[in-house]
This record gives structure tokens, C-alpha cells and sequence, in this order.
């Protein structure tokens, strides 16, 4: 439960949930299998807590978070679907170069936006193709293993859209809990969830996700954006090993 609410904290804050919750299951006892499906039913309660505590950040941006959250709900159900018929072992060792690139791509933030706005115009309405199919492939990792699913989604958000990070922030606890809520109704069902470790997990973590997005809107933006990098790179490091 302890580790539950760090991972609200981190989740809804950084998209950093599996920070904590991965590594703790793991130290309970739980297989890997076991431990990553434990944890993708476990964080659906983030995506309830997030939403609770993000209302002011996330009012007019209806048919934005439509948009994004099917996309990502369809990533995340071929994302189960991939964890379910075909061995983990290939895929979990890109997982940590894909933590590092969103970190990396985190930090440069500022110079990666004026690049992407010298080669194409603003996309206002947030549809371009390029995002679409980013964000498809985001919510599959998310469905498939999903630690920093949400750094990656941050990553993408932060390069198509001009606005304060809490509302960046907030869209992106959205997209990444649609894909995480598709592949979690599929695990449990269909993979070896410990229950008894989701809802102490899940408890933690709808206290800690409720308070996330206080914190982020106080918080200052670049040093919670160098936090949440780096957080990211140290996930990847502990992943390599």
C-alpha cells in the first residue's frame, strides 16, 4: 500500500508509477508475468484519482481526451493482446531505451518544439497523423509492459501542443489510463493477477494519484520537467541491470 501511494504520487505527477509499484511486487515475491499484470490492474485506480484531482486542467479539452484516449484504449488492447500470445523477453529489452528516449526528449523540450515548428505548422487541433499514430504505439507499450508509459506520453504531448505543463500533464494521465484500463480488463480475465496485491496497490495508489496534480500545479515547470527526466533515466538505468 506504501508503494501504492508513491506510485500515485510519481504516476500522476510524471507518469513514474511503475517506479515504485513494479519493483515492489517484485520484491514480494510476485514472477515478472505476474508482477506486470498485477500492476497494469493495479494503476487503473491512478487514472480514477488523476481524473478527481486534474478537473480544472482538463475542462475544454473533451474531444481532445476523446480523441486520444480511444486511440490510446486500442494500443493498449493490442499491447495485452502482444503480452498474452508471444514471449516478453525481446520486447522488455527495448523497454528501457524507450524510457531513455522520452526522458531525453523531455529535456529538450524547448529546442525539439521550435524544430517541429519551423518544419511544420502548429497543429491547434491536435490531429495531425504523426501524433495519431505516436500515441497508438505509446498506448500498445502502455498495454504491453507499461513502466513510464505516461513519461512517453508526456514526451509526445509536450512536443505538439503550447500549454502550461499541468495541462499537459493531466491530458496525459488520460490517454495513458485509457490504454492502461483496456489491458487491465483483459488481464483479469485472462493472466495470473495476484489480488490481493492489486487492491493494497490500488488503494495506495488512489490516494497518492489524488494528490499528484496539487503538487504539479504548485510546482514550479522546469525543474518538475528536469525532475521527471532524470526520474525516467534512473528507471531505465535500474531496467538495464
Amino acid at each position: 500500500m506504501a508503494a501504492g501511494v508513491a506510485s500515485g504520487l510519481a504516476g500522476s505527477m510524471a507518469g513514474l508509477a511503475s517506479l515504485f509499484s513494479y519493483p515492489a511486487l517484485l520484491a514480494a515475491g510476485l514472477p515478472p508475468v505476474a508482477a506486470n499484470v498485477t500492476n497494469t490492474v493495479a494503476l487503473f485506480t491512478n487514472t480514477v484519482g488523476t481524473a478527481a484531482g486534474s478537473r480544472t486542467e482538463l475542462r475544454g479539452q473533451g474531444r481532445r481526451l476523446l480523441r486520444l484516449s480511444l486511440l490510446a484504449a486500442v494500443g493498449g488492447t493490442l499491447g495485452a493482446a502482444l503480452l498474452l500470445s508471444t514471449p516478453a523477453a525481446a520486447f522488455e529489452a527495448v523497454v528501457p531505451w524507450l524510457i531513455a528516449l522520452g526522458s531525453v526528449l523531455i529535456l529538450a523540450r524547448e529546442p525539439l518544439r521550435r524544430l517541429v515548428t519551423r518544419l511544420r505548422p502548429r497543429d491547434d487541433d491536435h490531429t495531425s497523423p504523426a501524433l495519431m499514430g505516436t500515441v497508438l504505439l505509446v498506448g500498445l507499450y502502455g498495454g504491453y509492459f507499461g513502466a513510464a508509459a505516461g513519461v512517453l506520453m508526456l514526451a509526445v504531448l509536450t512536443l505538439s501542443a503550447n500549454e502550461p505543463l499541468p495541462v499537459t500533464n493531466a491530458v496525459k494521465n488520460i490517454a495513458t489510463g485509457a490504454a492502461n484500463v483496456t489491458a487491465a480488463v483483459a488481464y483479469a480475465f485472462l493472466a495470473p493477477v495476484h489480488w490481493g496485491a492489486a487492491a493494497a496497490l490500488g488503494l495506495g495508489c488512489l490516494a497518492g494519484s489524488r494528490l499528484g496534480p496539487v503538487f504539479v500545479r504548485r510546482l514550479p515547470e522546469k525543474p518538475l520537467r528536469i525532475g521527471i527526466a532524470l526520474g525516467g533515466l534512473g528507471l531505465a538505468a535500474s531496467l538495464w541491470h
